[in-house]
């Protein structure tokens, strides 16, 4: 980081009704120990609240840990309403267990990756810092 310059941040969230959130506490320690800020919203969240979120702490990159199978239903939401709050420049990163046959439709919206059960931290930490840089954010 230089002098003047913040760390990335990034809002993780688990959208829906889906209940289990180690991976996404295991991501947003990587994400934390790599330097980046994060908030972790927590567990069962409307795509309402996630937005409201992201907008609120003012992100970078949002990332949504989603494993109910509900993500064809929630995650065109949470674009949707990105957009709708001029929010297009957040980078939108997904992890979870998603169908391949899925893969296309969710990046063909907006989705910039997504990261499947057992994606090394680093990968990730990676993927975001190379995103970020490539924007013009150190």
């Amino acid at each position: 980081m230089t002098e003047g310059s913040r760390p990335i941040r990034v809002l993780v969230a688990k959208p829906g009704l889906d209940g289990h959130d180690r991976g996404a506490k295991v991501v947003a320690r990587a994400l934390r120990d790599a330097g980046m800020e994060v908030i972790y919203t927590g567990i069962r969240q409307t795509p309402q609240m996630i937005v409201q979120a992201a907008s609120q702490e003012d992100v970078d990159v949002l990332g949504l840990s989603i494993l109910s199978g509900a993500h064809l239903e929630i995650l065109p939401e949470v674009v949707r309403l990105l957009r709708e709050q001029a929010m297009d420049h957040v980078l939108v990163v997904v992890g979870g267990i998603i169908p391949e046959e899925d893969r296309r439709i969710l990046l063909d919206l907006g989705i910039t990756a997504i990261f499947t059960p057992g994606t090394p931290t680093n990968r990730i930490v990676e993927f975001i810092q190379s995103k970020m840089k490539a924007r013009g954010n150190p």
